[in-house]
């Protein structure tokens, strides 16, 4: 367990230093990972150096952003890592309305269908059960993942489609949605994959990283 523990905090501490580096980790940021055994968290805000780790009743209850993390984890068993905060483009999408269709096929394959914009945890759960790993909270981007690594990926790439999508919209640009088969067979395999970590969760294992399309 204490090993798990040291693992967990480290991954957090690299996570923190690449998403700051790229832009995405600015002040009003917070960053969880979840343990895959027991009931725990690692939180920490853009101001901390080093997380804290929290059970996920403490953290529901608790005043700031950990109930918005630890209602992430109540809704979704398969989401190991939450970003809440992000880059310029991501946040910009609030005034667009706070919704992106799916543009790209690695969007597809591994962000799926961003979820309708919601104001905090209370309204959470519904709009969450699509199985997308992005949506707007509080006007805020928030991007989900399986594991540390593969949530770092995804808000990485959110912020790039992010960056199209407003640039066409603010230009008077038009954006056209992939074709559906497409997004078909990439939200499929997306929603295997999340199946997969939700299993693994349930054992007390780390979910596998996945890399490919």
């Amino acid at each position: 367990m204490a090993r798990d523990g040291d693992q967990l905090r480290d991954r957090w501490v690299s996570a923190r230093r690449r998403l700051r580096y790229r832009g995405l980790f600015a002040d009003g940021s917070s960053l969880s990972l979840r343990s895959p055994r027991g009931a725990m968290l690692w939180f920490g805000d853009a101001h901390c150096s080093e997380p804290a780790q929290l059970g996920l009743a403490h953290a529901a209850s608790s005043t700031g952003e950990s109930p918005v993390h630890a209602a992430i984890y109540l809704a979704r068993p398969d989401v190991g890592a939450v970003l809440l905060g992000g880059g310029e483009y991501g946040r910009a999408l609030a005034g667009f309305g706070g919704g992106m269709p799916q543009l790209f096929d690695e969007q597809a394959r591994h962000i799926g269908p961003m979820g309708s914009p919601v104001d905090g945890a209370p309204t959470l759960s519904r709009t969450l059960r699509g199985g997308g790993n992005a949506l707007i909270i509080g006007g805020r981007p928030a991007c989900l993942g399986t594991t540390c690594e593969r949530l770092v990926l995804n808000a990485e790439l959110f912020e790039k489609c992010a960056q199209a999508c407003v640039l066409a919209l603010a230009t008077g640009g038009s954006i056209r949605p992939l074709p559906w088969w497409v997004r078909l067979v990439a939200n499929w395999r997306l929603m295997n994959d999340e199946k997969r970590a939700a299993l693994r969760f349930s054992q007390g294992l780390m979910p596998e990283h996945s890399l490919g399309y």
